[in-house]
């Protein structure tokens, strides 16, 4: 299992760093090396070129020279060429005979493959093999005064190939040293470069869950690391924050379990102290009750409220018509919005939504149930549609009342969140109704936002309108 681990596990920055600068080495001095052993191959073949030329034009100058006898041409070649060391030449007639050369080696056999040129030429220039020697060699035809000469010249190469070969390794082992030495230089680079690294993971190391509130300093980090510096500062700011409200949202859930389970247990505690009638333990069972079907009420919501924002409850998407959901809405809170004085009324096209029937009326009644709560006497609540886009469409519930003050906005749709915490909480109810519209409106894609100003309060929904397939 482990070894399995370890091959699943990723390459070291280090690692990747080097074997990117191994290769790139490799490569380029390869590529050196190829060049410069090709320049000093080619400066041996210009210079042995241009002795092969010398030595023909000695013999063709001797050749110019009136001699009566081939003995006499023979000795005069026996002098052409001196001061050269590893030269062969070969001169024969027209007829093939030979007029002298001045090696035992036989060039006349490796030679008669080769292209016989009228002048001097590189390209006619050949290698030579000869009882394990290597030889350059040219084969000329030479017109002098009438006659025709056939000149084979050669030059020993073993010296310039021992030379390459010798270099060849010199180079290669300077090569590999100066290889280990750049890639030695590149990990002492790489593990400085990393420094700054090792101390970010050091001090992020020492945050805790009781330190959100340590920042790192961008400012004292390479420019490189500078992004990823503030990007988890950013992710602190959301953790902090989530933090904060997970522990405000402990603190508010045990205080709801708490009151309802005081108020239980102290009723009972004080009837059971004594003998009591029938009728009054009898409204105790009833007290209580009221106060278990909170607690059932409290801890469903919860449970819903979970389930959506995990997927575990997918929404049954249909096509819904807003000015039927609004009318069966205005029905259900008649009699609440009545009580309350405050009249019901819709405005907007009607229009076709794509949403789950049951979550769409829930988030509604709970929006427009807060709205009828905190609406002025003698006031109005609207229900506005409004469409957004060819995809978008806008449903508003707005109430004139008491400005939400602005820095309570981003919080309104916490659990347990209340503007006004001195309200009695068997009146306003848990604190989960706003909570729940906004889990349920954005498992329908949709999202879900609040204004508040001096003149009224507007929840707005965007949700995706209903588009027939074709």
């Amino acid at each position: 299992m482990l070894s399995k681990l370890k091959k699943q596990l990723p390459l070291s920055l280090t690692l990747r760093v080097i074997l990117f600068v191994a290769l790139t080495v490799a490569v380029c001095l390869s590529l050196m090396a190829s060049l410069i052993n090709s320049s000093i191959d080619h400066h041996f073949q210009q210079q042995d070129a241009g002795e092969l030329e010398v030595i023909i034009k000695a013999i063709e100058s001797n050749l110019n020279a009136e001699f009566t006898t081939d003995n006499q041409l023979s000795d005069q070649l026996k002098r052409a060429v001196s001061g050269h060391h590893g030269v062969y030449y070969d001169v024969r007639n027209s007829d093939g005979e030979l007029i002298y050369k001045n090696s035992e080696l036989n060039f006349v056999t490796v030679s008669k493959e080769a292209p016989v040129a009228t002048q001097f030429t590189d390209e006619n220039i050949q290698l030579w093999y000869i009882e394990d020697q290597t030889f350059r060699g040219l084969v000329t035809s030479l017109t002098v005064s009438g006659k025709t000469y056939q000149v084979i010249t050669a030059i020993n190469i073993d010296f310039h190939l021992h030379f390459l070969n010798q270099f060849e390794q010199s180079l290669w082992m300077i090569m590999a040293g100066s290889s280990i030495l750049i890639l030695l230089a590149a990990w002492l680079a790489i593990y400085q470069g990393l420094n700054p690294l090792r101390a970010l993971s050091n001090e992020v190391a020492d945050i805790q869950a009781n330190k959100m509130n340590v920042r790192l300093d961008a400012g004292k980090v390479p420019v490189e690391l500078r992004n990823l510096v503030e990007s988890f500062n950013q992710m602190l700011d959301r953790l902090e924050d989530s933090f904060s409200r997970l522990a405000d949202f402990s603190t508010d859930i045990a205080h709801e379990l708490r009151t309802p389970l005081t108020n239980i247990i102290t009723q009972t505690q004080v009837n059971l102290s004594k003998p009591r009638n029938q009728e009054t333990y009898q409204e105790m069972l009833f007290s209580n009750l009221e106060e278990l079907e909170r607690l059932s009420v409290l801890i469903n919501d919860m449970l819903r409220i979970a389930k959506v924002n995990n997927g575990l409850i997918k929404p049954d998407k249909v096509a819904l018509n807003s000015h039927t959901e609004i009318e069966v809405l205005f029905e259900f809170f008649d009699a609440f919005a009545e009580e309350a004085g405050v009249a019901l009324a819709s405005t907007g096209p009607e229009i076709i939504i794509d949403a789950d029937q049951s979550h769409l009326r829930q988030a509604l009644s709970n929006l427009l149930s807060n709205a009828i709560r905190h609406s002025t006497k003698a006031s109005q609540v609207i229900i506005e549609t409004r469409v957004i886009n060819d995809k978008q469409a806008l449903i508003s519930v707005i109430n004139s009342g008491n400005p939400i003050p602005e820095n309570v906005l981003p919080y309104l749709f916490d659990r347990f969140y209340r503007v006004d915490k001195s309200r009695n909480r068997h009146s306003e109810g848990a604190g989960l109704g706003l909570a729940i519209a906004k889990a349920l409106i954005e498992a329908n894609d949709g999202c879900i936002e609040v204004k508040s100003d001096v003149k009224n309060t507007r929840f707005q929904i965007t949700i995706p309108l209903f588009i027939a397939s074709s």
